[in-house]
Protein backbone atom coordinates (compact mmCIF):
# COMPACT_ATOMS: atom_id res chain seq x y z
CA UNK A 1 0.00 0.00 0.00
CA UNK A 2 1.27 3.39 -0.82
CA UNK A 3 2.29 5.94 1.62
CA UNK A 4 -0.06 8.65 2.81
CA UNK A 5 1.91 12.20 3.24
CA UNK A 6 -0.05 15.01 3.94
CA UNK A 7 1.82 18.70 3.04
CA UNK A 8 0.56 21.79 4.33
CA UNK A 9 1.52 24.81 2.27
CA UNK A 10 1.15 22.49 -0.95
CA UNK A 11 0.72 25.58 -3.53
CA UNK A 12 3.67 27.33 -2.12
CA UNK A 13 7.23 26.56 -3.87
CA UNK A 14 8.47 24.34 -1.66
CA UNK A 15 5.27 22.22 -2.07
CA UNK A 16 4.89 22.15 -5.50
CA UNK A 17 8.12 20.70 -5.60
CA UNK A 18 8.09 18.42 -2.66
CA UNK A 19 4.87 17.06 -4.07
CA UNK A 20 6.26 16.23 -7.49
CA UNK A 21 9.12 14.48 -5.41
CA UNK A 22 7.24 12.25 -3.40
CA UNK A 23 4.56 11.61 -6.46
CA UNK A 24 8.00 9.74 -8.28
CA UNK A 25 8.22 8.26 -5.11
CA UNK A 26 5.08 6.51 -5.22
CA UNK A 27 3.08 8.77 -2.20
CA UNK A 28 -0.25 9.18 -1.92
CA UNK A 29 -0.16 13.05 -1.97
CA UNK A 30 -2.86 15.16 0.06
CA UNK A 31 -2.43 18.69 0.49
CA UNK A 32 -4.21 21.60 2.48
CA UNK A 33 -5.72 24.46 0.88
CA UNK A 34 -7.87 27.28 1.54
CA UNK A 35 -11.39 27.66 0.42
CA UNK A 36 -10.36 31.06 -1.33
CA UNK A 37 -7.99 29.41 -3.29
CA UNK A 38 -10.41 27.62 -5.39
CA UNK A 39 -11.59 31.66 -6.08
CA UNK A 40 -8.74 32.30 -8.30
CA UNK A 41 -7.34 28.94 -9.11
CA UNK A 42 -5.05 30.83 -11.64
CA UNK A 43 -3.20 32.84 -8.75
CA UNK A 44 -3.37 30.32 -6.30
CA UNK A 45 -2.50 27.32 -7.62
CA UNK A 46 -0.49 28.04 -10.42
CA UNK A 47 2.68 25.95 -9.15
CA UNK A 48 0.37 22.60 -9.00
CA UNK A 49 -1.52 22.71 -12.10
CA UNK A 50 0.05 20.27 -13.88
CA UNK A 51 -0.21 17.66 -11.00
CA UNK A 52 -3.72 18.80 -9.53
CA UNK A 53 -5.10 15.14 -11.09
CA UNK A 54 -2.83 13.39 -9.36
CA UNK A 55 -2.49 15.02 -5.71
CA UNK A 56 -5.99 15.21 -3.02
CA UNK A 57 -6.54 18.67 -1.52
CA UNK A 58 -8.78 19.60 1.30
CA UNK A 59 -9.66 22.33 2.50
CA UNK A 60 -8.50 23.92 5.71
CA UNK A 61 -7.48 27.06 7.19
CA UNK A 62 -4.32 26.88 9.90
CA UNK A 63 -6.29 29.16 12.04
CA UNK A 64 -8.86 26.87 12.68
CA UNK A 65 -8.01 23.71 14.83
CA UNK A 66 -11.09 21.85 14.22
CA UNK A 67 -10.77 21.79 10.24
CA UNK A 68 -6.97 20.41 10.48
CA UNK A 69 -8.08 18.19 13.33
CA UNK A 70 -10.49 16.85 10.80
CA UNK A 71 -8.29 16.59 7.30
CA UNK A 72 -5.71 14.59 10.02
CA UNK A 73 -8.51 12.75 11.21
CA UNK A 74 -9.47 11.60 7.58
CA UNK A 75 -6.25 10.92 5.64
CA UNK A 76 -4.58 9.69 8.29
CA UNK A 77 -1.35 10.10 7.05
CA UNK A 78 2.25 8.74 7.25
CA UNK A 79 4.19 11.60 6.99
CA UNK A 80 3.39 15.30 7.42
CA UNK A 81 5.60 18.14 5.99
CA UNK A 82 3.82 21.26 7.96
CA UNK A 83 5.40 23.91 4.94
CA UNK A 84 2.57 26.79 5.08
CA UNK A 85 2.84 29.81 6.76
CA UNK A 86 3.45 33.59 6.55
CA UNK A 87 6.65 33.33 5.05
CA UNK A 88 7.96 36.72 3.78
CA UNK A 89 10.13 38.53 6.00
CA UNK A 90 9.33 41.95 5.34
CA UNK A 91 5.85 41.85 5.96
CA UNK A 92 5.90 40.05 8.71
CA UNK A 93 7.15 43.88 9.87
CA UNK A 94 4.23 45.07 8.61
CA UNK A 95 1.71 42.59 10.23
CA UNK A 96 3.14 40.91 12.82
CA UNK A 97 -0.21 39.81 14.44
CA UNK A 98 -1.11 37.84 11.51
CA UNK A 99 2.25 36.34 11.15
CA UNK A 100 2.24 34.93 15.22
CA UNK A 101 -0.83 33.72 15.46
CA UNK A 102 -0.60 32.19 11.94
CA UNK A 103 2.49 30.32 12.19
CA UNK A 104 2.69 29.37 16.02
CA UNK A 105 -1.11 28.30 16.28
CA UNK A 106 -0.69 27.22 12.61
CA UNK A 107 2.14 24.53 13.85
CA UNK A 108 0.82 23.85 17.40
CA UNK A 109 -2.69 22.71 15.91
CA UNK A 110 -1.12 20.35 13.35
CA UNK A 111 1.14 18.41 15.95
CA UNK A 112 -2.17 18.62 18.43
CA UNK A 113 -4.46 16.86 15.68
CA UNK A 114 -1.80 14.51 14.62
CA UNK A 115 -0.62 13.72 18.25
CA UNK A 116 -4.87 12.96 18.71
CA UNK A 117 -5.14 11.20 15.90
CA UNK A 118 -2.38 9.73 13.69
CA UNK A 119 0.41 9.29 16.62
CA UNK A 120 2.49 7.14 14.31
CA UNK A 121 2.64 10.36 11.73
CA UNK A 122 6.16 11.42 10.99
CA UNK A 123 5.93 15.57 11.16
CA UNK A 124 8.81 17.92 9.48
CA UNK A 125 8.46 21.27 10.67
CA UNK A 126 9.87 24.10 8.15
CA UNK A 127 12.35 25.82 10.34
CA UNK A 128 14.45 28.92 9.12
CA UNK A 129 17.93 30.28 8.85
CA UNK A 130 15.91 33.60 10.13
CA UNK A 131 15.66 32.09 13.79
CA UNK A 132 19.46 32.85 13.55
CA UNK A 133 19.32 36.50 12.89
CA UNK A 134 21.84 38.12 14.61
CA UNK A 135 24.06 35.32 14.55
CA UNK A 136 26.06 34.11 17.58
CA UNK A 137 28.57 32.64 14.95
CA UNK A 138 29.59 31.78 11.15
CA UNK A 139 28.67 29.18 10.11
CA UNK A 140 25.43 28.20 11.77
CA UNK A 141 24.81 24.39 13.22
CA UNK A 142 21.87 22.78 14.87
CA UNK A 143 23.49 23.98 18.38
CA UNK A 144 23.78 27.63 17.43
CA UNK A 145 21.62 30.03 19.24
CA UNK A 146 19.00 31.57 18.17
CA UNK A 147 18.50 35.55 17.94
CA UNK A 148 15.73 36.23 15.70
CA UNK A 149 15.40 39.54 14.02
CA UNK A 150 11.65 40.01 12.61
CA UNK A 151 7.94 38.29 14.52
CA UNK A 152 8.64 35.80 11.17
CA UNK A 153 11.95 34.86 13.03
CA UNK A 154 10.39 34.56 16.26
CA UNK A 155 7.48 32.44 15.13
CA UNK A 156 9.93 29.92 13.77
CA UNK A 157 11.47 29.42 16.90
CA UNK A 158 8.49 28.86 18.53
CA UNK A 159 7.24 26.34 15.66
CA UNK A 160 11.02 24.73 16.32
CA UNK A 161 10.23 24.77 19.92
CA UNK A 162 6.45 23.15 19.73
CA UNK A 163 8.19 20.29 17.39
CA UNK A 164 11.23 19.78 19.46
CA UNK A 165 8.76 19.22 22.86
CA UNK A 166 6.26 17.33 21.02
CA UNK A 167 9.30 14.70 20.31
CA UNK A 168 10.50 14.43 23.91
CA UNK A 169 7.29 15.03 25.67
CA UNK A 170 5.15 13.16 23.67
CA UNK A 171 7.40 10.55 21.90
CA UNK A 172 6.05 12.06 18.19
CA UNK A 173 8.51 11.52 15.58
CA UNK A 174 9.28 15.21 14.77
CA UNK A 175 12.11 16.85 12.74
CA UNK A 176 12.88 20.63 12.57
CA UNK A 177 14.95 20.98 9.33
CA UNK A 178 16.53 24.58 9.43
CA UNK A 179 16.32 25.59 5.90
CA UNK A 180 18.68 28.39 4.47
CA UNK A 181 17.34 30.46 1.82
CA UNK A 182 15.90 28.03 -1.34
CA UNK A 183 14.64 29.47 -4.40
CA UNK A 184 13.79 28.54 -7.76
CA UNK A 185 11.71 29.79 -10.78
CA UNK A 186 8.17 28.82 -8.89
CA UNK A 187 9.50 31.65 -5.75
CA UNK A 188 7.24 34.58 -4.84
CA UNK A 189 7.57 37.95 -7.16
CA UNK A 190 7.77 39.28 -3.30
CA UNK A 191 11.17 37.61 -2.72
CA UNK A 192 14.07 39.45 -3.58
CA UNK A 193 15.19 37.24 -5.64
CA UNK A 194 12.52 36.41 -7.55
CA UNK A 195 12.26 40.47 -7.94
CA UNK A 196 15.52 40.35 -9.44
CA UNK A 197 15.44 38.05 -11.94
CA UNK A 198 11.57 39.19 -13.52
CA UNK A 199 13.07 42.35 -13.69
CA UNK A 200 16.02 41.53 -15.39
CA UNK A 201 14.04 39.70 -17.58
CA UNK A 202 11.87 43.01 -18.49
CA UNK A 203 14.56 45.13 -18.65
CA UNK A 204 16.35 43.02 -21.12
CA UNK A 205 12.58 42.53 -22.97
CA UNK A 206 12.49 46.09 -23.32
CA UNK A 207 9.47 45.93 -20.80
CA UNK A 208 11.10 47.87 -17.41
CA UNK A 209 13.74 50.33 -17.34
CA UNK A 210 15.08 50.24 -13.66
CA UNK A 211 15.07 47.99 -10.65
CA UNK A 212 14.50 49.04 -7.20
CA UNK A 213 16.35 47.58 -4.53
CA UNK A 214 17.14 47.80 -1.11
CA UNK A 215 20.55 46.37 1.02
CA UNK A 216 22.68 45.06 -1.68
CA UNK A 217 24.94 43.90 1.22
CA UNK A 218 22.98 41.46 2.83
CA UNK A 219 24.92 38.22 2.68
CA UNK A 220 22.87 34.70 2.59
CA UNK A 221 23.26 31.29 2.48
CA UNK A 222 21.16 30.08 -0.91
CA UNK A 223 20.66 26.82 -2.41
CA UNK A 224 17.62 25.58 -4.87
CA UNK A 225 14.27 24.46 -3.32
CA UNK A 226 14.16 21.47 -5.76
CA UNK A 227 17.29 20.29 -4.09
CA UNK A 228 16.29 21.45 -0.20
CA UNK A 229 12.61 18.92 -0.60
CA UNK A 230 14.47 15.81 -0.99
CA UNK A 231 16.38 16.44 2.17
CA UNK A 232 13.04 17.00 4.13
CA UNK A 233 12.13 13.35 2.86
CA UNK A 234 15.46 12.42 4.21
CA UNK A 235 14.58 13.31 7.85
CA UNK A 236 11.78 11.31 8.24
CA UNK A 237 13.29 7.88 6.55
CA UNK A 238 15.64 8.02 9.66
CA UNK A 239 15.08 5.53 12.68
CA UNK A 240 15.36 8.87 14.99
CA UNK A 241 13.79 12.21 14.84
CA UNK A 242 16.43 15.33 14.94
CA UNK A 243 16.89 18.63 13.66
CA UNK A 244 18.94 19.44 10.87
CA UNK A 245 20.59 22.44 9.25
CA UNK A 246 20.25 22.44 5.19
CA UNK A 247 22.08 24.57 3.10
CA UNK A 248 24.76 25.31 0.96
CA UNK A 249 27.82 26.35 3.22
CA UNK A 250 28.50 29.65 0.93
CA UNK A 251 27.34 32.78 1.15
CA UNK A 252 26.79 35.73 -1.31
CA UNK A 253 25.79 39.41 -1.27
CA UNK A 254 22.35 40.70 -2.86
CA UNK A 255 24.60 42.49 -4.79
CA UNK A 256 26.25 39.24 -6.53
CA UNK A 257 22.74 38.04 -7.09
CA UNK A 258 22.15 41.38 -9.06
CA UNK A 259 25.34 41.56 -11.37
CA UNK A 260 25.26 37.59 -12.10
CA UNK A 261 21.35 38.07 -12.99
CA UNK A 262 22.40 41.24 -15.29
CA UNK A 263 25.41 39.49 -16.77
CA UNK A 264 23.89 36.68 -18.02
CA UNK A 265 21.83 38.60 -20.52
CA UNK A 266 24.30 40.74 -20.95
CA UNK A 267 23.90 43.84 -19.32
CA UNK A 268 25.86 46.32 -16.89
CA UNK A 269 23.32 46.21 -13.55
CA UNK A 270 24.54 49.60 -12.17
CA UNK A 271 22.81 50.69 -15.34
CA UNK A 272 19.51 50.01 -14.04
CA UNK A 273 19.55 48.98 -10.53
CA UNK A 274 18.93 52.00 -7.55
CA UNK A 275 19.19 51.73 -4.12
CA UNK A 276 15.65 52.57 -2.46
CA UNK A 277 15.67 52.86 1.18
CA UNK A 278 11.80 51.82 1.32
CA UNK A 279 13.19 48.39 0.97
CA UNK A 280 15.20 48.18 3.87
CA UNK A 281 14.53 46.07 6.66
CA UNK A 282 13.99 48.15 10.39
CA UNK A 283 16.50 45.20 11.46
CA UNK A 284 18.68 43.76 9.09
CA UNK A 285 20.55 39.96 9.25
CA UNK A 286 23.62 40.62 7.70
CA UNK A 287 25.19 37.29 7.22
CA UNK A 288 23.44 33.91 7.13
CA UNK A 289 25.75 30.71 6.43
CA UNK A 290 24.91 27.50 7.63
CA UNK A 291 27.33 24.47 7.85
CA UNK A 292 24.96 21.74 7.05
CA UNK A 293 27.75 18.61 7.79
CA UNK A 294 25.13 16.71 9.60
CA UNK A 295 23.11 16.33 7.36
CA UNK A 296 26.06 15.12 4.91
CA UNK A 297 26.92 12.75 7.75
CA UNK A 298 23.54 11.66 8.54
CA UNK A 299 21.01 11.72 5.54
CA UNK A 300 23.49 11.60 2.90
CA UNK A 301 22.49 14.98 1.52
CA UNK A 302 23.99 17.57 -0.41
CA UNK A 303 22.97 20.04 -2.80
CA UNK A 304 23.18 19.53 -6.10
CA UNK A 305 22.60 22.74 -7.84
CA UNK A 306 25.41 25.73 -7.77
CA UNK A 307 24.60 29.30 -7.35
CA UNK A 308 25.15 30.28 -10.68
CA UNK A 309 22.83 27.87 -12.02
CA UNK A 310 20.05 28.95 -9.75
CA UNK A 311 20.94 32.18 -10.96
CA UNK A 312 21.13 31.57 -14.71
CA UNK A 313 17.77 28.97 -14.34
CA UNK A 314 15.63 31.64 -12.38
CA UNK A 315 16.60 34.21 -14.83
CA UNK A 316 15.88 31.71 -17.91
CA UNK A 317 12.82 31.16 -16.44
CA UNK A 318 11.66 34.68 -16.46
CA UNK A 319 12.81 35.43 -19.60
CA UNK A 320 10.46 32.41 -21.00
CA UNK A 321 7.55 33.72 -18.99
CA UNK A 322 7.78 37.09 -20.34
CA UNK A 323 7.89 36.40 -23.44
CA UNK A 324 4.65 35.18 -23.64
CA UNK A 325 3.32 38.15 -22.13
CA UNK A 326 4.76 40.54 -25.14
Amino acid sequence: MAKKALITGITGQDGSYLSEFLLKKGYEVHGIIRRVALEDPDHRLWRVRHILDKINLHFASLESYPSIFKVVENVQPDECYHLAGQSFVSYSFEDEFSTINTNINGTHFVLSAIKEKAPNCKFYFAASSEMFGKVQEVPQTEKTPFHPRSSYGISKVAGFDFTRNYREAYDLFGCNGILFNHESPRRGFEFVTRKITSSVAKIKLGMAKELRLGNLEAKRDWGFAGDYVEAMWLMLQQKKADDYVISTGETHSVREFVELAFSHVGLNWQDFVKVDERFFRPSEVQLLIGNCDKAKKVLGWAPKVTFKELVTMMVEADLEINKKRQ
